[in-house]
């Protein structure tokens, strides 16, 4: 495997994981129930939280993470890499699709838990029962999880198309060499000259 893949692996890994490490904090430290306040006119106050900015942080690395991953390996659809055969083609095709499609969930989950996570926007609400809402468990943590799979498929996908770009490169270089028995000139002899005399006494002793 070249170097440019392994970089762009491990510095695309490394934001998936930053992604979900942030969204599990997000989850922890994300407003529950027994943290708001509710008044007498049934309003809900809402105290800080840091699943606000976590969440952005979040989703911020998951998308950079994407732009990375799909600038460098580009779309399934474009020509920009040749086209796997067999199962490379099938896998390739797989991940590429199921990456943006946990990513799209992942950026989605994210998004509504910051949103109900937003003190400001919260606490001028009303409610007409005696509970306050709030962001239901495992909202954080689907969108953490989510967007590690994404991460994830998006480099097998990667992974995918560069070894099909490994192997034709190298099987253009084998086409350029010509494989072959060293061809010799055959050396002609020397001619040699002989006196007439010589070949009538061999006719005639």
């Amino acid at each position: 495997m070249e170097r440019k893949v392994v970089a762009v692996c491990v510095a695309v890994g490394l934001l998936g994981f930053l992604s979900a490490a942030l969204a599990f904090a997000a989850e922890a430290t994300r407003i529950k129930a027994s943290d708001v306040e509710q008044t007498r006119q049934f309003r809900c106050t809402y105290p800080k939280s840091p699943a606000l900015a976590l969440g952005l942080l979040s989703a911020f690395a998951l998308i950079v993470a994407q732009v990375i991953i799909n600038t460098v390996a580009g779309c399934i659809c474009c020509t920009k890499h040749p086209r796997p055969s067999g199962n490379n083609w099938m896998v390739a095709l797989i991940c590429f699709i199921t990456s943006w499609v946990s990513f799209v969930l992942a950026f989605l989950l994210l998004l509504t838990g910051v949103a109900l996570n937003d003190r400001r926007t919260l606490e001028r609400r009303y409610f007409d029962n005696d509970e306050c809402y709030v962001v239901k468990p495992g909202v954080f943590a689907g969108g953490a999880v989510s967007s590690f799979t994404s991460v994830a498929l998006a480099i097998v996908y990667y992974v995918a198309l560069s070894s099909k770009n490994a192997q034709t490169g190298s099987s253009r270089q084998n086409q350029g060499i010509v494989m072959g028995y060293p061809q010799v000139a055959p050396t002609q002899a020397t001619p040699v000259f002989v006196h007439e005399d010589t070949y009538n006494r061999q006719q005639f002793p």
